[in-house]
C-alpha cells in the first residue's frame, strides 16, 4: 500500500537531505546520512554523520535533542542500521528513546542492513515508513548506493574539451583549456570524490598532482594510477603527499621496490591481455570502500573505461575555443559502423561555470 506523506513530511525530510550533504565529502565508505526529529511540529534534535568511527546521524540527532524524544518523529534519508559495527546500531538507539514514528528516504541495500532497521522498529511497536522524497535520497546517496548494489563506486569521467571536443593539441599541450572558475568546480568535484583515478599516460605527458587545493577540502582523495607495466617516473608529483595506489598488470621487483620505496602502495590486478581488467579495476576500488571515483585521464583509457561499462556520468567542461582535427579528441573509442553502436548518454544537467559550459551526463542503465 502506498504510504501517502504530508507537505510538513517533505519539509522536515528536505532538511534532513541538507544535513545529509554537510557529511557528503567526508563520511566515506559509510553514506552522509541526515536526521531530523520532530515532536508536535518542531525540530527538537537534528545531526549528520561526518566521518566513519562517529557517531551515526541518528545518534547525534537524538544527543542534541532539546526535549525528551518520545513519542517524536524521526525523519532520515536512509534506513538506520541494524547491525553492531564501529558504532552501536541506529534502530536500537531510537527504539530505546521511545520515539514514535520513523520516516526513511529509502531502505539500505548493505546487506548488513537492508530492511531490518525497518523491521526492529515495527517490532519494537514503532510506526515506520519507506520512501518519502526517494529520488532526493538515491541523488544524495549515490556513491554509497551504487557500491552496495554493484560492488564498485559511483564512477564519473570528468573532462575539459574545446566546442569541437579535443582535449589537447597534437604535441600535448592542454593547459589551460577552461578557464580558472572551471578549474575550481573541478577541485569541487575532487573533494567530493573517494578517490581521483588516471593512467600512466596522463602521468608522464602531464605530471599532475590530482589533490584538492582550490576549494576548503578536510581530507584529500585516494590518488589511484593504472600503471600496467610499473612505468611511474620516481619523480612524478602524485608520488608527493599522501602514498598513491599503483595497478599494474605485469610485476617487476626492482620497480616495485623502488615505488614502496617512494611510499606507494602496489597492487597487482588482473590482465586482459598486457592491459588492466577494468571490471576488475572497479570491483577493487569498490573492496576498498570507494563511494565515488572520478577519472581525469587521457583519451585511450576514458574510451576503455566507456567500453567497459564501469563509467556511471560523465562531467564535460566545453571551452569556447576550436582547437582543429589535429588536435587529440576527446574517447577513444574505436570505429563505429552504424549509429545504433553509439553511447548514449542521458544530459541531466547543463550550464555555465565562468566562460565555459558544464555538462553533465549519465550512462543509462
Amino acid at each position: 500500500m502506498r504510504v501517502m506523506f504530508s507537505a510538513e513530511d517533505h519539509a522536515f525530510m528536505s532538511r534532513a537531505l541538507a544535513l545529509a550533504a554537510k557529511g557528503r565529502d567526508t563520511s566515506t565508505p559509510n553514506p552522509s546520512v541526515g536526521c531530523v526529529i520532530v515532536k508536535e511540529g518542531r525540530i527538537i534534535g537534528e545531526g549528520w554523520h561526518e566521518r566513519t568511527g562517529e557517531a551515526h546521524a541518528e545518534a547525534r540527532a537524538l544527543a542534541a535533542a532539546s526535549e525528551s524524544p518520545a513519542g517524536a518523529t524521526a525523519y532520515l534519508t536512509l534506513e538506520p542500521c541494524s547491525h553492531h559495527g564501529r558504532t552501536p546500531p541506529c534502530a536500537e538507539a531510537l527504539v530505546a528513546a521511545h520515539v514514535g514514528r520513523v520516516v526513511a528516504a529509502l531502505e539500505d541495500p548493505n546487506p548488513q542492513v537492508k530492511g531490518r532497521g525497518i523491521a526492529r522498529l515495527r517490532e519494537a511497536g514503532i510506526g515506520a515508513e519507506v520512501g518519502l522524497m526517494a529520488a532526493e535520497a538515491e541523488e544524495a546517496h549515490r556513491g554509497f548506493l551504487t557500491r552496495m548494489r554493484t560492488g564498485r563506486p559511483w564512477m564519473r569521467i570528468k573532462a575539459a574539451a574545446s566546442l569541437d571536443g579535443r582535449i589537447a593539441l597534437a604535441n600535448g599541450q592542454s593547459r589551460w583549456i577552461t578557464g580558472e572558475a572551471a578549474r575550481r568546480d573541478v577541485h569541487a568535484l575532487r573533494a567530493r570524490s573517494c578517490a581521483m583515478l588516471t593512467g600512466i599516460g596522463t602521468v608522464i605527458a602531464d605530471d599532475p598532482e590530482l589533490t584538492v587545493r582550490h576549494v576548503s577540502c578536510s581530507r584529500q582523495p585516494q590518488r589511484v594510477v593504472i600503471d600496467h607495466h610499473l612505468d611511474l617516473p620516481l619523480s612524478a608529483k602524485i608520488l608527493a603527499g599522501d602514498p598513491p595506489l599503483i595497478l599494474g598488470v605485469t610485476d617487476d621487483a626492482d620497480r616495485r621496490r623502488a615505488l614502496e620505496a617512494r611510499g606507494a602502495e602496489v597492487v597487482i590486478v588482473q590482465g586482459e591481455g598486457r592491459k588492466a581488467d577494468l571490471a576488475a579495476v572497479a570491483r577493487l576500488l569498490g573492496e576498498r570502500g570507494f563511494n565515488e571515483v572520478t577519472v581525469e585521464t587521457g583519451g585511450k583509457l576514458m574510451g576503455s573505461l566507456l567500453r567497459a561499462g564501469v563509467i556511471d556520468e560523465i562531467v564535460l567542461y566545453l571551452a569556447p575555443m576550436i582547437l582543429g582535427d589535429a588536435a587529440q579528441g576527446l574517447f577513444a573509442l574505436g570505429e563505429l559502423t552504424s549509429l545504433d553502436q553509439a553511447l548514449r548518454p542521458r544530459v541531466v544537467d547543463v550550464r555555465t561555470v565562468g566562460g565555459d559550459i558544464r555538462i553533465t551526463a549519465r550512462m543509462e542503465a
